[in-house]
């Protein structure tokens, strides 16, 4: 769906930031809402859409287990 999300799972992307995770949200959030840019009276939903969004990322990273790896903390 989103071509230009990379994928940030260890082992492929080993130093994930906060700021990848968040442009993958942002991204994630505009193809969705159609909006590269939301107007002025849309965004506080639309911020709100990519902080859940990144939290949620950052928590699936975090419990992921890949195979052949030992677990490691994003924080």
């Amino acid at each position: 769906m989103c071509r230009s999300i990379k994928t940030l799972r260890p082992p492929t992307t080993p130093a994930v930031t906060d700021e990848d995770i968040r442009a993958a949200a942002l991204q994630y959030v505009r193809k969705v809402s159609g909006f590269r840019a939301p107007a002025a009276h849309n965004r506080e939903v639309f911020d709100h859409a990519v902080d859940a969004i990144a939290a949620a990322t950052h928590d699936l990273l975090n419990g992921l287990q890949v195979r052949g790896t030992t677990p490691t903390s994003q924080d």
